[in-house]
Parts: structure tokens; C-alpha cells; sequence
């Protein structure tokens, strides 16, 4: 059962009790990411995940550290687009230990400055380490072309240059302005009980006080088209996207049953004609970037050089037909159960029960049911689904990524004009 409550500054609370489980998992969301940043602040909110986690006037970074660790748990912490979330896992006979400790980072962080400087420079690593990985770089490749101009198309880590100009003052006051009562949402799952988490967040996070300031926020406009950067690899990366769903939008369920079909698993449409039948590819799947406002569907496929033309073509064919037809009805029924089978399994743990009612929270204000989307799942129509495809193909929707060695071939025909 899931629970809400409301402390009196605002911060929401929600909890989801799992009988029979042995661990609980408590995480701390701030509605702040990426996109929320100035320009200048690129980075600032990944940067500052890192340091809450290095040291408060009662712990040392290593004593934070050996603290979890003694009792066999894992506390962390990520930082996307939208949201920060700063998180613990224990057995549940440690939550208020681990609670207090999660608390405790969060309000009395401190910020030394020898700790930034050395954080800046795992930051920077982590910047060059994600360039140095082409198939995680290319997804932030294509977001900068199709976000141009927007928060959302900027690195979550934020750019070497940015990182290395943002100094304690900044990080300070950013906290003050963004880590406000109105976008907290304190989620936990497990072994729990509801009230004696509302006594809790009442006794650490009752004293906050104020409502961080608005900012700009409006949904990017897209750009379309080929963008390649040519690079010594040994491989060609590819991500091409075209208009999707926001995480609210009517059409998400048509939206996961498409995405599902055509690159979901491994009985997918890409996956069977890539790799299996033609073994074009090692790696090829398709994605749904969703948020607030906007989102994409995106088709990654990792490939030789002398294949990229055949991989576009496979991918613009099997658009094309869904399109125009649809899908076939064992293939729409399959999928579908691929979703919910999915879904099921995704939450036999503690941790992703935290994430999804936080989730819920944050994007619904209020809580879904499995049944509730198990069974939406099941009412979406071949027609909503090619509904959707057809938006997908529309002329001069897509927009394609290139990296490795492609030099100036021209490439994508088939897919930026898919009509």
C-alpha cells in the first residue's frame, strides 16, 4: 500500500510498504537537474550530488563511507535532467541509522574547500571518461543537435569548462535557492511503516523554510537533420530520434508497446533484422527518452563502417511499415506482455518501488497501481499505436547522430524522409 503525507513546509512524503521483504530503500528527490541550469551553471547539479557525499561537521567522507558499510548497505546517489535523488539501502533493522546518515549529508554538508577541488577533478574524469566511451557519447551528441539551444541538449556533467570555473560561492547558493520544501519528495519502500518516516522527515527537514525561485521553463525546439563527427573508432555509432511522448502524455502506453516491438528485446523487429538475421550489429535497441514536456524515440545500433547505409535503410524500412501498418496482432499482444512482464519483475526490490512512487510524485501527484497500468496496457489499440508511428515519420521529424570514421558521406536519406 502506498501512503502520502504532507509536513507543514510543503515537502511531500510517500512510502510504499513491502511485506516479507528484508531491506528498505529511502531516497531524497529534489526536483532540480540539468535542464534547470544557466548556461554558465552547466554541471552545477551533478557537481554538486558529488560533494553532499564529502563530509558534515560530524563525519569524515571515509566515515560516511565505513558507516554504510558496516551494516552491508549502499548509499548514492544520481543526477538527471529533471530530478537529483540522493539515496540509502539497508536491511530495514538499519533504516534509522542509515536515514539519520542520508539527513545528515543532505542539511550539514559543509563543503570544504580541498574537497571541491579534489571532486573536481573525479568531475573531469568522469567528463573524459563519458567522451571516451562512444556509445554513451553519442547519445550526447545527438541530444546537443536535436536540443540545440535548450538545457536538454547540454551533458548532465555539465563541460570541462564549466566545471572548472564553478567555485564554493556557487555551489552554496545554488543549494539555497534550489534545494527549497516546495521541489523535495522524501520516497522510501520496503519493510517500513509510513508514520514513523513522517516523524522523521518532521524531525530533520521540518525546519526548512522558503520556495525556490521560478525558472525559465519552456520545451525545446527541435532540429532535425544529420550530424556527424568523424572519428578513428573501430565501430560506427548511430542515434537517431524523432518526436515521442512527455512522461504525462496520453499516448505514453501507445508510445511503450511501439517501443517494445520495434527494439525492446531480443524477439524485436530491429534486433531479429540487425543482428540476428544479418548480424550487422552486436548492439541495436530502441529507446524513449521522456520528460516533463518533450521527448524522443531513439534507435542506438553500434556497426562497421560498410554497413551504416544497410543498418539506416533496416531501421527506415521497419518505421515505415508500422507506420503503415501497424502491428501484427501476436506481435502487439507480445509486446504488450513483454511490458507488463517487464514491469513486474523491474520491481521485485525495494529500490526500484522507491523510484517508481517518487516517480509518480513528482510527474502525476498521485499514485498509479499496477493494475491501473497493467491494465492500460492492455486496452491500447493497434490504431493508437500506428497513430503514434506516424507521427514518428512524419517529413523532416528525425534527426540522426553519427560518430566514427564516416568522413562526409551523406547518410540517412531514407530515414529524414521517411514519407
Amino acid at each position: 500500500m502506498v501512503e502520502r503525507s504532507e509536513l507543514t513546509n510543503g515537502i511531500r512524503v510517500v512510502s510504499e510498504r513491502m511485506e516479507g521483504v528484508p531491506s528498505a530503500t529511502l531516497g531524497i528527490w529534489v526536483e532540480n537537474g540539468s535542464r534547470d541550469e544557466l548556461r554558465d551553471q552547466a554541471g552545477i547539479s551533478h557537481f554538486l550530488e558529488h560533494l553532499l557525499f564529502k563530509g558534515t561537521p560530524t563525519r569524515s567522507a571515509s566515515q560516511i563511507a565505513e558507516e554504510i558499510d558496516s551494516v552491508g548497505g549502499g548509499i548514492n546517489a544520481f543526477t538527471g535532467k529533471e530530478c537529483t535523488c540522493y539515496y540509502v539501502r539497508v536491511l530495514s533493522e538499519h533504516l534509522g541509522m542509515a536515514a539519520d546518515l542520508l539527513a545528515d549529508i543532505f542539511t550539514r554538508s559543509v563543503f570544504d574547500p580541498e574537497e571541491i577541488e579534489r571532486e573536481r577533478g573525479v568531475v573531469l574524469q568522469e567528463i573524459s571518461q563519458g567522451e571516451d566511451t562512444p556509445d554513451e557519447f553519442i547519445h550526447d551528441v545527438f541530444s546537443a543537435h536535436y536540443w540545440r539551444d535548450h538545457p536538454l541538449g547540454s551533458p548532465i556533467c555539465g563541460t570541462a569548462q564549466t566545471v572548472s570555473a564553478l567555485q564554493r560561492d556557487d555551489f552554496t547558493a545554488f543549494l539555497a535557492a534550489r534545494y527549497r520544501p516546495d521541489r523535495i519528495v522524501l520516497a522510501a519502500a520496503g519493510n517500513l511503516h509510513h508514520r514513523d518516516l513522517v516523524d522523521w522527515a518532521e524531525r530533520e527537514f521540518g525546519g526548512l523554510r522558503g520556495l525556490s525561485p521560478a525558472v525559465e521553463d519552456r520545451p525545446p525546439v527541435t532540429s532535425h537533420g544529420l550530424v556527424t563527427i568523424d572519428k578513428a573508432l573501430e565501430q560506427v555509432h548511430l542515434c537517431l530520434g524523432a518526436p515521442g511522448v512527455s512522461h504525462i502524455s496520453e499516448d505514453r502506453y501507445a508510445a511503450h508497446v511501439l517501443n517494445t516491438a520495434l527494439g525492446g528485446g531480443m524477439s524485436s523487429r530491429l534486433f531479429q533484422e540487425i543482428r540476428e538475421k544479418r548480424g550487422r550489429a552486436y548492439s541495436v535497441f530502441s529507446f524513449l527518452s521522456c520528460y516533463r514536456d518533450t521527448g524522443y524515440l531513439g534507435v542506438y545500433a553500434g556497426t562497421s563502417v560498410e554497413w551504416v547505409d544497410e543498418v539506416l535503410e533496416i531501421v527506415a524500412r521497419e518505421l515505415r511499415d508500422v507506420a503503415r501498418n501497424g502491428l501484427a496482432p501476436a506481435e502487439l499482444d507480445r509486446a504488450k506482455n513483454q511490458l507488463k512482464g517487464g514491469m513486474l519483475l523491474g520491481l521485485e526490490t525495494s529500490d526500484s518501488r522507491m523510484t517508481r512512487v517518487a516517480k509518480n510524485e513528482i510527474y502525476f501527484g498521485r499514485h498509479f497501481s499496477i493494475d491501473e497500468v497493467a491494465n492500460r496496457i492492455d486496452a491500447t489499440t493497434n490504431e493508437e499505436v500506428l497513430s503514434f508511428a506516424e507521427r514518428l515519420t512524419a517529413s523532416d521529424s528525425m534527426a540522426l547522430a553519427v560518430l566514427g570514421r564516416v568522413g562526409t558521406r551523406d547518410l540517412g536519406a531514407g530515414l529524414l524522409h521517411a514519407h
